[in-house]
């Protein structure tokens, strides 16, 4: 990580779409590193743009994300921190998994309300 946003091409895809994989990291970080290249290998394969930023350069995503940094999101959702693992990223970018909200989101469906214990 240089530093700043770094906007990555995944082999052919359109070079004017938003990326869809964004890792938030820091530089000298051994996770981070590692994080990259699971992103850029699963970027690479399966022709996806994918981004790089830094919580050095953005207060916000450094309140947000400090303490589970890389993390990495698909379609601006949190997918993982800490360890990215490349199959799940794969089934997150084909649309068949989605990994953070789900429980809760399936609860909505349902009609179930998310009340506070002792409610």
């Amino acid at each position: 990580m240089t530093g700043g946003a770094e906007d990555q091409a995944g082999g052919a895809a359109d070079r004017t779409a938003a990326p869809r994989i964004t890792l938030i990291g820091k530089p000298g970080c051994h996770l981070c590193d590692d994080a990259r290249e699971v992103v850029a290998r699963v970027a690479a394969e399966t022709g996806t743009r994918w981004r790089e930023l830094s919580i050095l350069d953005d207060p916000d995503l450094a309140e947000r994300y400090r303490e589970q940094i890389p993390v990495v999101l698909v379609d601006g959702e949190q997918h993982d921190y800490w360890r990215v693992d490349a199959e799940r990223l794969r089934e997150a970018l084909s649309g068949r998994r989605r990994w953070f909200g789900t429980v809760r989101s399936a609860r909505r469906r349902a009609g179930h309300r998310d009340t506070p214990r002792g409610s």
